[in-house]
C-alpha cells in the first residue's frame, strides 16, 4: 500500500520528536527504566509502555510512590541514560532526510533533557538540529502543546504551517492540540496506532522540494508502517 504524506500541502517547517521518530533508543531506554522500576517492584509489562514520549519526572509522578520525589528520581534516571547509549541507531533514512532540509526550517522537539538529547543524537550519528526544544524549555510537557508552539514561534512559523513527525501517543496529542499537521512514525512500534494521520516506517522513500520557499514532501512508493 502506497502512503502519501500530505501531498496536497506545503509547510513552513518540520518539527521532529526524537526517540522513536528520528532515532531508536528503545533498548537503552527500557534497560534503564526496567532497572528503576525493579527498585520499586513495579510490574514491567504494565509500566514500560507508559514511559515513552513524556518527561521522566511526569512518568515517575504518575506512579504515586510514597516518599519518592519525582524530580530527584528523574535526575537519577537521567544519569543512567547518559551512560547507556548502546544500541541507539537512526531510523532508516533519517540522516539523509534531515540533511536535505533548509537549516532554518526544522527543529527537534523532545521530552528528553537537552543533555540526553545531544548524547543520543551523537550516538545515532544524526546531525545536531539548528533548533532544539527540550523537556526543560516548557512548563507543561507533552501531551500539552507548549513545546511545539514554542518551536514554531522560534522558527517564525504559524502553527498551522508546521508538520510534526511523532511516534508516541502523547506527542501526537500535543501536535493536534497545537493545531499542526501530523505524520506518525511507526518504526519502533509493533502495534498500529489508532490515528487518522498518515504513517511512515522510515524516511528512505521521502525527498524534499523546497524550491518554492515552502517544504513539500515527495513520496516515492513508501510502504505503510501500519
Amino acid at each position: 500500500m502506497t502512503v502519501s504524506l500530505h501531498p496536497e500541502r506545503s509547510f513552513g517547517a518540520f518539527l521532529f520528536d526524537m526517540d522513536g521518530t528520528i532515532l531508536s533508543s528503545i533498548a537503552a531506554t527500557e534497560r534503564v527504566w526496567s532497572k528503576w522500576a525493579s527498585r520499586y517492584d513495579l510490574d514491567l509489562a504494565t509500566f514500560l509502555p507508559t514511559i515513552h514520549g513524556v518527561r521522566a519526572s511526569e512518568t515517575i509522578a504518575r506512579q504515586n510512590l510514597p516518599g519518592v520525589d519525582p524530580q530527584s528520581e528523574a535526575e537519577l534516571v537521567l544519569r543512567d541514560e547518559l551512560e547507556d547509549v548502546e544500541g541507539i541507531v537512526p531510523i532508516d533514512g533519517a540522516a539523509r532526510f534531515l540533511a536535505a532540509l533548509p537549516t532554518e526550517r526544522w527543529a527537534v522537539v523532545t521530552s528528553a533533557p537537552r543533555e540526553l538529547a545531544r548524547r543520543r543524537l551523537g550516538a545515532a550519528g544524526l546531525p545536531m538540529p539548528p533548533l532544539m526544544v527540550s523537556g526543560e524549555d516548557v512548563k507543561f510537557g507533552k501531551p500539552a502543546p507548549d513545546c511545539f508552539l514554542l518551536a514554531a514561534a522560534q522558527l517564525g512559523q504559524k502553527p498551522e504551517d508546521c508538520l510534526v513527525f511523532e511516534d508516541a501517543v502523547a506527542g501526537i496529542a500535543a501536535a493536534e492540540a497545537a493545531g499542526m499537521a501530523v505524520a506518525v512514525v511507526t518504526a519502533t512500534h509493533s502495534q498500529s496506532h489508532d490515528t487518522p494521520h498518515p504513517k511512515l516506517s522510515g524516511y528512505d522513500h521521502l525527498s524534499i522540494d523546497a524550491e518554492s520557499g515552502w517544504l513539500r514532501i515527495i513520496t516515492h512508493s513508501i510502504q505503510s508502517g501500519a
